[in-house]
C-alpha cells in the first residue's frame, strides 16, 4: 500500500483510489479480502470516519462488498468496471482538453500522434 497522502485531494478519495489501484494492478483479486477499516486507520493515521467514507464509496459503486462480521471483499468484475470508468475519466479529463488545445494550435492528427509517440519513450512505469 502507498503510505503517503497529499493535500491536493480529500484523504477519503485518496484511500479509495489506492484500493482501486490495487485492484487494477492485480494486487487484489476478485473475492479477495481488502484491509479492514481499522487496519487502514492505523496505516494512514487518519480518522475512522475518513476511511469509512472512502470504503463506502467503493461499496456504493459495486467495487467491493461487505460480509457482515467477516470483512470487505473485491466484487467479481471490479477490475473491468474500474478500467472502464478510468478510461472514460481519462478521455473526458485529459484527451478532450488536449484535443481542444490542439485545435486552437492547428495541430493535425498526425502532428498530435507524432508528439505522443515522441513523449511515450519518456514515460516510466
Amino acid at each position: 500500500m502507498k503510505k503517503s497522502l497529499h493535500d491536493k485531494k480529500p484523504i477519503f478519495l485518496q484511500i479509495k483510489e489506492v484500493i482501486e489501484d490495487q485492484i487494477i494492478n492485480n494486487q487484489l483479486q476478485n473475492h479477495e479480502q481488502i484491509p479492514s477499516i481499522n487496519q487502514l486507520v492505523q496505516f494512514y493515521k487518519v480518522n475512522h470516519i475518513t476511511v469509512s467514507k472512502g470504503i463506502n464509496l467503493l461499496v456504493e459503486e459495486g467495487i467491493i462488498y461487505k460480509k457482515r462480521g467477516v470483512g470487505m471483499f473485491v466484487m467479481e468484475g471490479a477490475k473491468g468496471k474500474l478500467l472502464l470508468q478510468r478510461r472514460e475519466d481519462f478521455a473526458e479529463g485529459f484527451v478532450l482538453p488536449m484535443l481542444k488545445e490542439a485545435k486552437k494550435l492547428q495541430l493535425s492528427d498526425s502532428a498530435i500522434m507524432e508528439i505522443m509517440e515522441k513523449l511515450r519513450g519518456s514515460v516510466k512505469e
